[in-house]
């Protein structure tokens, strides 16, 4: 018996070991019981943003627009603050080969997210500098994107923290 027919007898003892998959497509694997109610914002609550993650190198950054998405859709007044690396997040010409093309599944999330908040009726900050430090023009922007001053990032902060909001600040090292 040669090695590759060894090789082979061991794939085929481990495929038959344990089934793959052992359910069947559509199995539940995990419980649907929600803890905690469904809130819905009161009468002038915010929510706030800060985003200091790049698409991409982690689900943060997409994960933070998605939460936005849902509490402006349960009636906060929602904004999101990209600053530092995270303003890269904001811009339009993201694709390949060309804008607006997805050279593989998820490439333009971020983007589609963000035109989603914004058509729903969210604001989206990005800091300038945060622009300059990856070499991105301002009118790279996604249309609807707010540019802002780098030092507008700790008075959002403040301004939004006066209203009352819920802040979530999302980092990435």
């Amino acid at each position: 018996m040669t090695l590759d027919d060894t090789i082979a007898e061991n794939i085929a003892r481990s495929l038959a070991e344990i089934p793959h998959p052992s359910l069947p497509k559509g199995s539940n694997l995990y419980g649907t019981t929600k803890i905690f109610p469904d809130y819905q914002a009161e009468n002038g609550e915010c929510y706030f943003t800060l985003v200091h993650g790049i698409a991409h190198e982690s689900s943060v950054s997409f994960v933070a627009v998605l939460q936005a998405t849902r509490a402006l859709r349960k009636g906060f007044e929602s904004a999101i603050y990209f600053y530092g690396p995270g303003a890269i997040n904001c811009i339009a010409n993201r694709g390949f080969p060309t804008t607006g093309d997805a050279a593989f599944p998820g490439e333009t999330n971020i983007n589609l997210a963000l035109e989603t908040f914004i058509a729903e009726g969210g604001t989206v900050y990005c800091c300038r500098f945060g622009l300059a430090l990856h070499g991105a023009r301002e009118e790279d922007l996604i249309s609807g994107v707010v540019p802002a001053h780098p030092l507008d990032v700790q008075d959002a902060l403040i301004h939004y923290a006066r209203k009352g909001a819920i802040i979530n600040s999302t980092y990435l090292v």
